[in-house]
């Protein structure tokens, strides 16, 4: 039987060979222990990375796990070079964004009703950038496309899952999403 420590290892070095996020079925397979025992060690393992001295982090998102590096810390990880740099968006796209938050999935159509304007290029920058997606079709006649976030965008906004969104207003949402740190 491994130790605490060695399952914390072996834990590390999964999310660091990934890169991506993996989820907590799989990360259980991997150490051979059930869901609500590798639940508890990546809570117990959070929270060490956390209140640690270190550069990275591991985050949750959409019941799976990442390590990242410290948000803090991206004025030195821009000068690599080859990574992504913070791209800002624009209100439109903060306000369409949001709206797709918390209207998920939703309509072309039904966006540009609560916008009151037109959102085809800014729907489709947030496509492009990988924070919305489609998301099937729509029953009604046409069967439009409908929209919906992305884990993307759950990292980039640091939400574990879409149930973390703050309960707020729809202004007050874009204007909570606008002063949130792009990493």
């Amino acid at each position: 039987m491994e130790s605490i420590h060695d399952v914390e290892v072996i834990i590390e070095a999964v999310l660091f060979a990934s890169g991506d996020p993996v989820s907590l079925e799989k990360l259980a397979e991997i150490i051979g222990h059930d869901k609500k025992t590798t639940k508890s060690l990546m809570t117990n393992l959070m929270y060490k990375y956390q209140n640690a001295s270190r550069g990275i982090m591991i985050r949750e998102i959409d019941n799976a796990y990442q390590l990242c590096t410290k948000p803090e810390l991206d004025e030195y990880i821009i000068k690599l070079g080859s990574v992504r740099k913070k791209q800002g968006l624009t209100p439109a796209a903060y306000e369409t964004l949001s709206i797709i938050a918390y209207n998920q999935p939703v309509t072309r159509a039904a966006i540009e009703q609560i916008r009151g304007v037109s959102c085809e290029s800014v729907l489709m920058k947030l496509v492009e950038r990988n924070l919305v997606r489609e998301a099937g079709r729509d029953d009604s006649p046409g069967k439009p496309k409908l929209y919906e976030t992305t884990e993307e965008f759950l990292r980039v906004f640091g939400f574990s899952s879409i149930k973390d969104l703050p309960a707020l207003e729809l202004n007050e949402v874009q204007e909570v999403m606008e002063n949130m740190p792009i990493d």
